[in-house]
């Protein structure tokens, strides 16, 4: 904290600085010692991103540092980020968790901004962009929370140009109501196998999507426009596709149960040399996996000739190419998917082996080919101008592993180490890159929210705005108004009203729900 705290504000150009030296309309703070809140001083603190590790952050850092008030930003008029649009609409008790966001929402000292991005371009041409530099000047803490807004490529030939290839975070947000995926509108009409790539619960999600029956869809909050287009799909095959196998594969029980018991939907074999031979031996998780993969395989209930639709899980294969049918490769509809063969070393058993090339291909029909291979957070626009660092490769803002947000600094040795940014934190998958569900994003939230109270409590820590009164949203609004911006900003009383809204369009059509799928209609509904 040393470089960190004999900064002094000086008028000086903005690029490369930290915004303790960036010129007179950006003098933002003086960094003092915390100080314990008062009525007078609240803590006042941002939250960028409403899914679950920005609740889950603002839920301990109220109940631990009484009077915290907390404005948290959202790009979208409506909250719960991933709760909302990444968790498949079958799994309705995975979005439970939004009653303790509804709790830490009705709190007086919070305060929902939706509506609004945070960054010098707008992704939105409906809702209203802040500056970050103006969040600097108005708060003591800012905690990113913004989640993984893009996904992994695999860089093979066919995969931006053919027709009929998809991302499958993409597909996830089509079907669940992202705006910004709402005219994705995916093909699934040309033929009757697909493939998805990665075996993740993401990509299992996928695979059930594509096999579960409408009807039993037409229960859920599902998108109408997703409900018609899964009622035309053709596919009737489906493979999950990995590079390596059964003991290295990301899915989860849960997910290959659900698949396992679809209806009138059978499960192709695996090859039982990549289940280990004494499975009494493994830890409890795996153990119950490979049962259950086991169990799957040697099943003669259903054999895929006798059921409508089937899928698989089909290990040690890395893409290589998307081919369409016609010469040129590159171009039309995607026809077939090329792979190559890999073995595992040191051990097919071992958790941890690692995937070798064989020189062996084998090409798979596919007439639509879903890529999941992970998600990835990008820095927010302001980042580079303002010298917040951020790790291009992991998809993370640099940190310390507790939330947070560091930079490198050289001693008087001359060595480089690090230094934590004043009042500069980090939570969810930004945090730590798209790992776990959402009980481990809570344990990741609430050890970015320990930080900040280890902090706060320690009065030697620096925050921004130190030694004087912050105006929060306030704040930040006055100079909104003062450049003349007037685009709709959306409270939690007007996401209640969208909420009410929502349910009775669904109960008009028999459903829990029917989520809008554009954001001027969720602002129509505002009245």
């Amino acid at each position: 904290m040393a470089f960190v705290a004999r900064l002094k504000p000086r008028v000086i150009g903005l690029r490369g600085r930290w915004p303790s030296q960036v010129h007179a309309p950006c003098r933002m703070y003086s960094l003092h010692p915390a100080h314990h809140t008062t009525p007078e001083h609240p803590l006042r603190v941002a939250v960028i991103g409403s899914g679950p590790a920005g609740f889950y952050t603002t839920y301990k850092l109220m109940a631990k540092i009484q009077g915290t008030k907390v404005d948290m930003y959202e790009s979208l008029p409506v909250p719960f980020g991933l709760v909302r649009f990444g968790v498949a609409p079958d799994h309705p008790e995975v979005k439970n968790c939004q009653e303790k966001f509804e709790e830490v929402a009705s709190s007086p000292d919070f305060n929902f901004i939706g509506n609004v991005s945070v960054g010098t371009k707008s992704d939105h041409p409906d809702g209203l962009t802040v500056p970050l530099a103006s969040l600097f000047r108005h708060y003591n803490a800012i905690i990113f929370a913004y989640g993984a807004a893009q996904d992994r490529k695999l860089g093979i030939p066919g995969e931006d140009q053919l027709k009929g290839v998809y991302s499958a975070r993409e597909f996830v947000g089509w079907y669940n109501g992202l705006p910004e995926h709402a005219s994705l509108n995916p093909d699934l009409t040309q033929g009757d196998e697909a493939v998805v790539i990665g075996q993740g619960n993401v990509a299992l999600d996928v695979a059930r999507m594509l096999l579960e029956d409408v009807d039993v869809l037409r229960k859920t909050d599902i998108a109408a426009h997703a409900l018609d287009t899964l009622s035309q799909s053709r596919v009737k095959r489906v493979h999950v596709v990995g590079r390596r196998g059964p003991m290295q594969a990301a899915f989860t029980i849960k997910e290959v149960r659900e698949l396992m018991k679809l209806p009138d939907v059978s499960f192709h074999p695996i090859d039982t040399a990549l289940l280990p031979a004494d499975l009494k031996s493994l830890p409890r998780a795996p153990r119950r996996l490979m049962e259950m993969l086991a169990k799957g395989t040697t099943a003669t209930s259903q054999s895929p000739s006798e059921t409508s639709k089937s899928w698989s899980l089909d290990f040690c294969l890395t893409p290589k190419a998307f081919s369409s049918s016609s010469p040129d490769s590159t171009q039309g509809q995607l026809a077939s998917t090329t792979f190559e063969r890999t073995t595992l070393s040191p051990s097919p058993f071992d958790p941890n082996a690692y995937a070798l090339p064989t020189g062996e291909t084998l090409t798979l029909p596919s007439s639509v080919a879903f890529r999941s291979i992970g998600y990835k957070s990008t820095p927010l626009p302001e980042f580079s101008d303002i010298n917040i660092p951020f790790d291009e490769r992991r998809g993370i803002i640099s940190n310390d592993g507790h939330g947070r947000v560091q930079h490198e600094e050289r001693t008087r040795g001359a060595e480089m180490s690090h230094g934590s940014f004043p009042g500069l934190y980090c939570a969810g998958w930004v945090k730590t890159g798209p790992t776990g569900v959402i009980a481990s994003t809570m344990e990741n939230a609430f050890a970015t929210a320990d930080a900040i109270i280890e902090d706060w409590a320690s009065r030697t820590t620096p925050f921004l705005n130190g030694d004087r009164k912050c105006h929060g949203w306030e704040g930040v609004r006055s100079e909104v108004l003062a450049r003349g911006d007037e685009k709709r900003v959306v409270d939690w009383q007007g996401w209640r009203r969208i909420d009410e809204a929502e349910k009775q369009r669904g109960k008009e059509s028999g459903r829990s729900r029917e989520k809008f799928t554009r954001t001027g209609e969720m602002l129509n509904a505002l009245g």
